[in-house]
Protein backbone atom coordinates (compact mmCIF):
# COMPACT_ATOMS: atom_id res chain seq x y z
CA UNK A 1 0.00 0.00 0.00
CA UNK A 2 2.82 2.09 0.74
CA UNK A 3 4.50 1.94 -2.54
CA UNK A 4 1.69 2.35 -4.37
CA UNK A 5 0.74 5.47 -2.69
CA UNK A 6 4.43 6.63 -3.39
CA UNK A 7 3.89 5.52 -7.02
CA UNK A 8 0.98 7.66 -7.02
CA UNK A 9 2.78 10.72 -5.69
CA UNK A 10 5.64 10.69 -8.05
CA UNK A 11 3.07 10.91 -10.63
CA UNK A 12 1.25 13.76 -9.65
CA UNK A 13 4.82 15.55 -9.31
CA UNK A 14 5.53 14.73 -12.78
CA UNK A 15 2.43 15.54 -14.12
CA UNK A 16 2.43 19.05 -12.24
CA UNK A 17 6.34 19.89 -13.27
CA UNK A 18 5.22 19.38 -17.33
CA UNK A 19 1.96 21.63 -16.71
CA UNK A 20 4.15 23.94 -15.26
CA UNK A 21 6.77 24.13 -18.25
CA UNK A 22 3.96 24.45 -20.66
CA UNK A 23 2.39 27.23 -18.84
CA UNK A 24 5.55 28.81 -18.99
CA UNK A 25 6.37 28.45 -22.39
CA UNK A 26 2.41 29.38 -23.24
CA UNK A 27 3.58 32.65 -21.41
CA UNK A 28 6.78 33.29 -23.50
CA UNK A 29 4.52 32.93 -26.81
CA UNK A 30 1.61 35.44 -25.23
CA UNK A 31 4.20 38.02 -24.79
CA UNK A 32 6.09 37.62 -28.08
CA UNK A 33 2.64 38.03 -29.57
CA UNK A 34 2.20 41.28 -27.16
CA UNK A 35 4.83 42.45 -28.60
CA UNK A 36 4.29 41.78 -32.28
CA UNK A 37 0.85 43.40 -32.13
CA UNK A 38 2.35 46.45 -30.26
CA UNK A 39 5.17 46.82 -32.63
CA UNK A 40 2.34 46.95 -35.59
CA UNK A 41 0.27 49.30 -33.63
CA UNK A 42 3.35 51.34 -33.72
CA UNK A 43 3.96 51.26 -37.30
CA UNK A 44 0.29 51.95 -38.19
CA UNK A 45 0.17 54.98 -35.92
CA UNK A 46 3.78 56.38 -37.38
CA UNK A 47 1.77 55.82 -41.07
CA UNK A 48 -0.77 57.46 -40.16
CA UNK A 49 0.99 60.54 -38.63
CA UNK A 50 2.44 60.62 -41.82
CA UNK A 51 2.17 64.05 -43.45
CA UNK A 52 -0.20 64.30 -46.18
CA UNK A 53 2.70 65.48 -48.75
CA UNK A 54 5.04 62.33 -47.74
CA UNK A 55 1.70 59.88 -48.14
CA UNK A 56 1.36 61.66 -52.09
CA UNK A 57 4.96 61.48 -52.74
CA UNK A 58 4.60 57.18 -52.13
CA UNK A 59 1.43 56.82 -53.56
CA UNK A 60 2.87 58.79 -56.70
CA UNK A 61 5.91 56.36 -57.04
CA UNK A 62 3.07 53.42 -57.57
CA UNK A 63 2.63 52.94 -61.08
CA UNK A 64 -0.69 53.27 -62.28
CA UNK A 65 -2.61 49.72 -63.22
CA UNK A 66 -3.81 50.55 -67.00
CA UNK A 67 -6.69 47.99 -67.90
CA UNK A 68 -6.31 45.66 -70.42
CA UNK A 69 -7.91 45.87 -74.18
CA UNK A 70 -8.88 43.05 -75.86
CA UNK A 71 -8.35 42.71 -79.29
CA UNK A 72 -7.82 40.45 -82.62
CA UNK A 73 -4.96 39.77 -84.31
CA UNK A 74 -5.20 40.10 -87.90
CA UNK A 75 -3.35 39.20 -91.03
CA UNK A 76 -1.71 41.06 -93.75
CA UNK A 77 -3.13 40.50 -97.65
CA UNK A 78 -2.26 36.93 -98.34
CA UNK A 79 1.36 36.83 -99.95
CA UNK A 80 3.09 34.10 -102.42
CA UNK A 81 5.35 33.03 -99.69
CA UNK A 82 3.13 32.09 -97.65
CA UNK A 83 3.30 28.29 -96.15
CA UNK A 84 0.20 26.85 -94.46
CA UNK A 85 1.84 23.39 -93.10
CA UNK A 86 -0.17 20.85 -91.56
CA UNK A 87 0.68 20.07 -87.58
CA UNK A 88 1.33 16.28 -88.47
CA UNK A 89 -0.24 13.21 -87.06
CA UNK A 90 0.47 13.95 -83.32
CA UNK A 91 -0.13 17.92 -84.01
CA UNK A 92 -3.48 19.67 -84.34
CA UNK A 93 -3.80 22.86 -86.44
CA UNK A 94 -2.17 24.08 -89.38
CA UNK A 95 0.39 26.88 -88.65
CA UNK A 96 0.87 29.71 -91.45
CA UNK A 97 4.72 31.05 -92.03
CA UNK A 98 6.09 33.22 -93.93
CA UNK A 99 8.36 32.04 -95.91
CA UNK A 100 11.02 35.61 -96.06
CA UNK A 101 10.88 36.05 -92.70
CA UNK A 102 10.62 32.22 -91.27
CA UNK A 103 8.32 33.67 -88.44
CA UNK A 104 4.47 32.21 -87.76
CA UNK A 105 1.68 34.27 -88.95
CA UNK A 106 -1.56 32.51 -87.54
CA UNK A 107 -2.90 28.94 -87.11
CA UNK A 108 -6.15 27.66 -88.79
CA UNK A 109 -8.21 24.88 -86.35
CA UNK A 110 -7.85 21.66 -88.38
CA UNK A 111 -8.31 18.18 -86.83
CA UNK A 112 -6.52 15.52 -87.40
CA UNK A 113 -9.26 13.38 -89.79
CA UNK A 114 -10.15 17.08 -91.58
CA UNK A 115 -8.35 18.48 -95.52
CA UNK A 116 -7.89 22.26 -95.97
CA UNK A 117 -8.35 24.04 -98.98
CA UNK A 118 -8.02 27.76 -100.00
CA UNK A 119 -10.02 29.87 -101.92
CA UNK A 120 -8.14 30.76 -105.20
CA UNK A 121 -9.49 34.26 -105.31
CA UNK A 122 -8.11 34.18 -101.36
CA UNK A 123 -11.44 35.24 -99.60
CA UNK A 124 -11.80 32.24 -97.51
CA UNK A 125 -10.31 28.98 -95.51
CA UNK A 126 -12.09 26.01 -95.79
CA UNK A 127 -11.81 22.87 -93.75
CA UNK A 128 -13.67 19.73 -94.53
CA UNK A 129 -13.63 17.89 -91.18
CA UNK A 130 -16.07 15.51 -89.12
CA UNK A 131 -16.61 15.82 -85.55
CA UNK A 132 -18.94 14.10 -82.64
CA UNK A 133 -21.16 15.69 -80.17
CA UNK A 134 -19.22 13.73 -77.27
CA UNK A 135 -15.62 14.17 -79.11
CA UNK A 136 -14.91 10.71 -79.66
CA UNK A 137 -18.53 9.57 -79.72
CA UNK A 138 -22.25 10.60 -80.11
CA UNK A 139 -23.59 12.53 -82.85
CA UNK A 140 -21.63 12.37 -86.17
CA UNK A 141 -21.24 15.56 -88.09
CA UNK A 142 -19.72 16.26 -91.00
CA UNK A 143 -19.21 19.76 -92.43
CA UNK A 144 -17.20 22.32 -94.39
CA UNK A 145 -16.16 25.06 -91.51
CA UNK A 146 -15.58 28.16 -93.79
CA UNK A 147 -13.32 30.62 -91.90
CA UNK A 148 -11.95 34.78 -92.32
CA UNK A 149 -8.30 34.74 -94.17
CA UNK A 150 -7.98 38.28 -91.68
CA UNK A 151 -9.02 37.34 -88.21
CA UNK A 152 -8.97 33.36 -88.82
CA UNK A 153 -12.93 33.88 -87.47
CA UNK A 154 -15.69 30.95 -87.92
CA UNK A 155 -18.05 32.52 -90.37
CA UNK A 156 -20.23 29.63 -91.60
CA UNK A 157 -20.47 26.08 -91.60
CA UNK A 158 -21.95 23.77 -94.36
CA UNK A 159 -23.23 20.55 -93.59
CA UNK A 160 -22.26 17.24 -95.53
CA UNK A 161 -24.11 14.27 -95.59
CA UNK A 162 -20.63 11.93 -95.05
CA UNK A 163 -16.85 12.27 -96.17
CA UNK A 164 -13.78 9.81 -95.96
CA UNK A 165 -12.44 10.29 -92.14
CA UNK A 166 -8.56 9.66 -92.92
CA UNK A 167 -7.34 13.51 -93.07
CA UNK A 168 -4.41 16.00 -94.15
CA UNK A 169 -4.91 14.74 -97.95
CA UNK A 170 -4.90 17.36 -100.32
CA UNK A 171 -6.41 15.74 -103.23
CA UNK A 172 -9.55 14.20 -101.37
CA UNK A 173 -11.07 18.57 -100.84
CA UNK A 174 -10.70 20.61 -103.90
CA UNK A 175 -12.19 23.77 -104.76
CA UNK A 176 -13.05 24.84 -108.57
CA UNK A 177 -10.65 27.92 -110.19
CA UNK A 178 -13.41 30.24 -109.72
CA UNK A 179 -13.67 29.46 -106.18
CA UNK A 180 -17.66 28.55 -106.65
CA UNK A 181 -17.66 25.14 -105.80
CA UNK A 182 -16.19 22.41 -103.76
CA UNK A 183 -15.90 18.82 -103.78
CA UNK A 184 -15.55 16.83 -101.23
CA UNK A 185 -14.15 12.87 -101.35
CA UNK A 186 -16.87 10.46 -99.39
CA UNK A 187 -16.44 6.77 -98.68
CA UNK A 188 -20.25 5.70 -97.33
CA UNK A 189 -20.90 3.10 -98.20
CA UNK A 190 -19.28 3.32 -101.48
CA UNK A 191 -17.06 6.06 -102.71
CA UNK A 192 -18.75 9.22 -104.18
CA UNK A 193 -18.26 12.84 -104.07
CA UNK A 194 -19.95 15.68 -102.44
CA UNK A 195 -20.34 18.37 -104.50
CA UNK A 196 -21.10 22.00 -102.74
CA UNK A 197 -22.23 25.51 -103.79
CA UNK A 198 -19.89 27.75 -101.67
CA UNK A 199 -21.44 30.79 -102.60
CA UNK A 200 -25.04 29.36 -101.32
CA UNK A 201 -23.06 27.18 -98.97
CA UNK A 202 -25.28 24.51 -99.46
CA UNK A 203 -24.83 21.18 -100.56
CA UNK A 204 -25.59 20.58 -104.59
CA UNK A 205 -25.38 16.71 -105.10
CA UNK A 206 -23.98 13.48 -104.42
CA UNK A 207 -21.76 11.73 -107.42
CA UNK A 208 -21.42 8.14 -106.70
CA UNK A 209 -17.70 7.69 -108.29
CA UNK A 210 -17.28 3.25 -107.42
CA UNK A 211 -13.68 2.71 -107.53
CA UNK A 212 -12.12 6.08 -108.16
CA UNK A 213 -10.33 8.76 -106.07
CA UNK A 214 -8.10 11.43 -105.30
CA UNK A 215 -9.85 14.68 -107.20
CA UNK A 216 -8.57 17.18 -109.27
CA UNK A 217 -10.99 20.71 -110.64
CA UNK A 218 -11.59 20.91 -114.49
CA UNK A 219 -12.13 24.33 -115.71
CA UNK A 220 -15.91 24.11 -116.92
CA UNK A 221 -16.51 20.72 -116.40
CA UNK A 222 -16.44 19.62 -113.32
CA UNK A 223 -13.62 17.42 -112.25
CA UNK A 224 -11.50 14.70 -112.75
CA UNK A 225 -10.54 11.52 -110.31
CA UNK A 226 -7.93 8.43 -110.78
CA UNK A 227 -9.65 5.06 -110.96
CA UNK A 228 -8.31 1.76 -109.97
CA UNK A 229 -9.00 0.38 -113.25
CA UNK A 230 -6.01 3.07 -114.70
CA UNK A 231 -8.46 5.68 -116.43
CA UNK A 232 -9.34 9.05 -115.26
CA UNK A 233 -13.09 10.00 -114.68
CA UNK A 234 -13.99 13.00 -115.77
CA UNK A 235 -17.35 14.30 -114.25
CA UNK A 236 -19.46 17.09 -116.23
CA UNK A 237 -21.51 18.48 -113.36
CA UNK A 238 -24.64 19.60 -114.01
CA UNK A 239 -27.27 21.90 -112.36
CA UNK A 240 -28.90 18.19 -110.28
CA UNK A 241 -27.11 15.50 -112.32
CA UNK A 242 -24.11 14.74 -113.40
CA UNK A 243 -22.51 12.20 -115.95
CA UNK A 244 -19.44 10.65 -115.54
CA UNK A 245 -16.91 9.67 -118.56
CA UNK A 246 -13.49 7.43 -118.12
CA UNK A 247 -10.36 7.40 -120.20
CA UNK A 248 -8.24 4.74 -121.75
CA UNK A 249 -6.24 3.11 -119.18
CA UNK A 250 -3.06 4.54 -118.63
CA UNK A 251 -1.38 2.87 -115.50
CA UNK A 252 -1.68 -0.66 -113.48
CA UNK A 253 -2.51 0.01 -109.79
CA UNK A 254 -1.27 -2.73 -109.33
CA UNK A 255 1.78 -3.51 -111.13
CA UNK A 256 2.70 0.04 -110.82
CA UNK A 257 0.63 2.45 -109.05
CA UNK A 258 0.09 6.06 -109.38
CA UNK A 259 1.18 8.28 -106.21
CA UNK A 260 -2.56 9.66 -104.77
CA UNK A 261 -1.37 13.05 -105.40
CA UNK A 262 -0.50 14.85 -108.13
CA UNK A 263 0.88 18.34 -109.31
CA UNK A 264 -1.84 20.49 -111.21
CA UNK A 265 -1.40 23.24 -113.54
CA UNK A 266 -4.50 25.22 -113.96
CA UNK A 267 -2.68 27.70 -116.56
CA UNK A 268 -2.57 24.69 -118.85
CA UNK A 269 -5.79 22.48 -117.42
CA UNK A 270 -3.55 19.98 -116.97
CA UNK A 271 -2.10 17.59 -114.55
CA UNK A 272 1.43 15.69 -113.76
CA UNK A 273 1.83 12.15 -112.40
CA UNK A 274 4.01 10.07 -110.81
CA UNK A 275 4.30 6.32 -110.17
CA UNK A 276 5.61 4.48 -107.68
CA UNK A 277 8.14 3.69 -110.39
CA UNK A 278 9.16 6.32 -111.46
CA UNK A 279 7.13 7.32 -114.44
CA UNK A 280 6.56 11.15 -114.81
CA UNK A 281 3.24 11.97 -117.12
CA UNK A 282 1.03 14.43 -118.58
CA UNK A 283 -2.53 14.28 -118.81
CA UNK A 284 -4.27 17.23 -120.71
CA UNK A 285 -7.78 17.71 -118.87
CA UNK A 286 -11.03 18.57 -120.49
CA UNK A 287 -14.08 16.58 -121.52
CA UNK A 288 -12.39 13.90 -123.24
CA UNK A 289 -8.49 13.96 -121.38
CA UNK A 290 -5.29 13.91 -123.50
CA UNK A 291 -3.04 11.45 -122.15
CA UNK A 292 0.80 12.02 -122.49
CA UNK A 293 3.64 9.70 -123.12
CA UNK A 294 5.46 8.79 -119.90
CA UNK A 295 9.05 9.03 -119.17
CA UNK A 296 11.20 7.45 -116.67
CA UNK A 297 12.47 9.80 -113.79
CA UNK A 298 15.44 7.92 -113.44
CA UNK A 299 16.79 8.05 -116.76
CA UNK A 300 16.04 11.49 -116.91
CA UNK A 301 19.02 11.69 -114.67
CA UNK A 302 21.35 9.21 -116.09
CA UNK A 303 20.84 6.65 -113.97
CA UNK A 304 19.41 3.06 -114.31
CA UNK A 305 15.08 3.65 -114.58
CA UNK A 306 13.13 2.12 -111.77
CA UNK A 307 11.31 -1.53 -111.91
CA UNK A 308 9.30 -3.57 -109.33
CA UNK A 309 12.27 -6.60 -108.66
CA UNK A 310 12.33 -6.96 -105.08
CA UNK A 311 15.66 -6.22 -103.70
CA UNK A 312 16.77 -3.98 -106.23
CA UNK A 313 18.10 -0.87 -104.63
CA UNK A 314 17.55 2.26 -107.01
CA UNK A 315 16.70 5.58 -106.60
CA UNK A 316 12.67 5.91 -105.91
CA UNK A 317 10.25 8.86 -105.42
CA UNK A 318 8.67 8.84 -102.02
CA UNK A 319 6.39 10.75 -99.51
CA UNK A 320 2.96 11.44 -98.23
CA UNK A 321 3.39 14.61 -100.44
CA UNK A 322 6.38 13.60 -102.98
CA UNK A 323 6.37 16.59 -105.58
CA UNK A 324 5.41 20.00 -106.54
CA UNK A 325 5.47 21.94 -109.90
CA UNK A 326 6.26 25.54 -110.72
CA UNK A 327 3.88 26.82 -113.39
CA UNK A 328 5.42 29.38 -114.92
CA UNK A 329 9.18 27.91 -115.55
CA UNK A 330 7.76 24.13 -115.40
CA UNK A 331 10.08 23.19 -113.20
CA UNK A 332 8.16 19.57 -111.10
CA UNK A 333 10.73 18.94 -107.78
CA UNK A 334 10.35 15.41 -106.87
CA UNK A 335 11.78 14.20 -103.63
CA UNK A 336 14.15 10.70 -103.98
CA UNK A 337 15.46 7.97 -101.92
CA UNK A 338 17.17 4.88 -102.12
CA UNK A 339 15.38 1.98 -101.54
CA UNK A 340 13.37 -0.95 -103.79
CA UNK A 341 10.08 -1.40 -105.12
CA UNK A 342 7.44 0.00 -102.53
CA UNK A 343 8.96 2.57 -100.54
CA UNK A 344 6.97 4.93 -101.60
CA UNK A 345 5.89 6.12 -98.06
CA UNK A 346 10.08 6.80 -97.31
CA UNK A 347 11.00 10.54 -97.14
CA UNK A 348 13.15 12.10 -99.70
CA UNK A 349 16.85 12.16 -98.83
CA UNK A 350 17.49 14.36 -102.36
CA UNK A 351 15.36 16.84 -104.07
CA UNK A 352 15.59 16.42 -107.89
CA UNK A 353 14.38 19.00 -110.35
CA UNK A 354 12.46 17.78 -113.16
CA UNK A 355 12.83 20.54 -116.68
CA UNK A 356 9.18 18.78 -118.15
CA UNK A 357 10.17 21.08 -121.44
CA UNK A 358 12.77 18.94 -122.23
CA UNK A 359 12.06 15.81 -119.72
CA UNK A 360 15.95 16.00 -117.86
CA UNK A 361 16.58 16.55 -114.55
CA UNK A 362 19.09 19.15 -114.28
CA UNK A 363 19.71 18.79 -110.64
CA UNK A 364 20.20 16.89 -107.99
CA UNK A 365 20.32 18.82 -104.36
CA UNK A 366 21.29 16.46 -101.14
CA UNK A 367 19.06 17.28 -98.37
CA UNK A 368 20.72 17.38 -94.99
CA UNK A 369 17.27 16.45 -93.49
CA UNK A 370 14.79 13.83 -95.04
CA UNK A 371 11.79 15.61 -95.71
CA UNK A 372 8.11 13.82 -96.51
CA UNK A 373 6.36 16.77 -97.86
CA UNK A 374 7.33 19.55 -100.42
CA UNK A 375 5.10 22.92 -102.12
CA UNK A 376 6.44 25.68 -103.92
CA UNK A 377 5.52 29.02 -104.35
CA UNK A 378 3.84 30.33 -107.93
CA UNK A 379 5.66 33.81 -108.08
CA UNK A 380 8.67 34.92 -110.13
CA UNK A 381 11.00 33.88 -107.18
CA UNK A 382 9.99 30.76 -105.74
CA UNK A 383 10.64 29.44 -102.21
CA UNK A 384 10.11 25.43 -101.51
CA UNK A 385 8.62 24.75 -98.63
CA UNK A 386 9.76 20.95 -96.99
CA UNK A 387 9.01 19.25 -94.02
CA UNK A 388 8.73 15.74 -92.13
CA UNK A 389 7.53 13.64 -89.79
CA UNK A 390 9.52 15.09 -86.75
CA UNK A 391 7.79 18.27 -87.33
CA UNK A 392 11.21 20.11 -88.87
CA UNK A 393 9.83 22.73 -91.54
CA UNK A 394 12.50 24.12 -93.97
CA UNK A 395 12.38 27.17 -96.38
CA UNK A 396 14.77 26.92 -99.22
CA UNK A 397 15.45 29.35 -101.90
CA UNK A 398 14.51 27.77 -105.35
CA UNK A 399 17.03 29.33 -107.21
CA UNK A 400 20.33 28.80 -104.94
CA UNK A 401 18.61 25.58 -103.03
CA UNK A 402 19.97 27.35 -99.96
CA UNK A 403 18.03 26.42 -96.58
CA UNK A 404 16.97 29.93 -95.67
CA UNK A 405 15.37 29.10 -92.43
CA UNK A 406 14.65 25.69 -90.29
CA UNK A 407 11.82 26.02 -87.70
CA UNK A 408 11.55 23.29 -85.17
CA UNK A 409 8.09 22.14 -84.73
CA UNK A 410 7.01 23.68 -88.19
CA UNK A 411 4.83 21.10 -89.03
CA UNK A 412 5.17 17.56 -90.10
CA UNK A 413 1.55 17.42 -92.48
CA UNK A 414 0.92 18.05 -96.20
CA UNK A 415 1.66 21.70 -97.17
CA UNK A 416 -0.49 24.28 -99.45
CA UNK A 417 0.91 27.65 -100.40
CA UNK A 418 -1.62 30.73 -102.05
CA UNK A 419 -2.25 30.52 -105.54
CA UNK A 420 -0.57 33.20 -106.26
CA UNK A 421 1.56 34.03 -109.75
Amino acid sequence: MGDFRKREMGERALASMISASITARLSRLACASLISALAISAGSAAWAQTPAPAAATAAATRAPVEPEEPFTHKLPEWSPHWGFVRGGWENGGTRIWNGDTGKMLGLVATGRWSDLALDPKRRFIYVAETIWTKVNRGTRQDMISVYDPVNMALLAEIPLPGRLIIGAMKNNFVISDDGKTGFVYNFSPASSVNVVDLEKRKLSQVVELPGCASLVPVAGIGFSALCSDGTLATVTVGPKTSTVTNSQPFFKAAEDGVFDFYAYDRTKGEIVTLTYTGLVRTVKLGATPVIGEAFSIQAAAGVRPGDTKPLDINWFPGGRQAMTLHRATGMLYVLMHRGEYWTQKAPGEELWVVDMATRKVVKRVPLKKEAGNIEVTQDAKPLIFLSGDEGLLQVMDAATYEIKHTIERGGGGVIATPDID
